[in-house]
This record gives C-alpha cells, structure tokens and sequence, in this order.
C-alpha cells in the first residue's frame, strides 16, 4: 500500500513556491501533505494531493519539472512515542527512512501521519503490518 507523492523543482527565489500553489489552486487541486527542501539554488517540493492526474497536468501544463515517487503513509498513533514505534519496526527490519514528513490527520484527531520514502516499500508495508501498524492508501489520504 503506497501513495504517490509529487517532487516539484522549483528555483530558489522569491514568488516561485507561490506560482506552484498558484498552479494547483487554479485548478481545485488540494494539497494533503507537504514538505519543501532547499539548496543554494532550488528547491524540491514534495506533496501529496488529492489528484495526481489532473496535478501532474497542471504542473507539467505551467512548466514545472517534476516526478512521481511511491512513498509510505503511515497511521500513527498521536501521542508520546507513536513515531518512535514505528521507526523502531523499520530499523528491527533493517529498513532504512530515507526521507520523510509528517502531517495531522484534519478529522481523525487519533492519529498523525508520517510521509516516508523508503527502498523497499513492501517489505516495509509488511513489516509494520505484523506490528499492527496500518499504513494508508491514496483514497485513506483523500478521505481524511
């Protein structure tokens, strides 16, 4: 269970963060999640939206370089020590986060939601799954 995450280019200055937002508001695309990393001269803008297809779209339509990556949703439970839990699990299985972020959960007030891209997503899905850890799927993402 993986859900399709968004890395967006973007040049490092003022107003370019703002005609990404500008792109996906346009087009009633909304943002689930997330995360933006920078370096000297750019910027990768990872989200999650509620449309891949008609985001993507949107993106390539204004110019904007950009990937697909299958990433982790992981169900955490909000409260002392939920993320601990679960990198646990991961590092017992030898799976290593190469990245990751994180989100609430908008109406389930129970749990927070990490974002994390991982080798080798199934094993890691798996390995959770035995610790009684869920992971959520795109409509899971939408739905929250």
């Amino acid at each position: 269970m993986t859900l399709n995450q968004i890395s967006v280019f973007v040049e490092n200055k003022t107003g370019e963060l703002q005609l990404l937002t500008d792109t996906l508001a346009k087009n009633n695309i909304n943002m689930r999640a997330l995360s933006l990393a920078e370096t000297s001269d750019f910027g990768i803008v990872r989200i999650i939206v509620n449309d891949l297809d008609a985001a993507t779209a949107a993106l390539r339509e204004a110019d904007f370089v950009l990937t697909v990556t299958k990433v982790l949703g992981v169900a955490i439970p909000d409260e002392p020590g939920g993320l601990n839990r679960v990198l646990n699990v991961l590092s017992e299985s030898s799976i290593n986060v190469e990245y990751m972020y994180a989100f609430l959960g908008g109406k389930d007030t129970a749990h927070a939601y990490m974002i994390c891209h991982v080798q080798d997503p199934a094993a890691a899905v798996a390995a959770l799954a035995q610790k009684g850890i869920a992971c959520i799927s795109q409509n899971d993402l939408t739905a929250l």
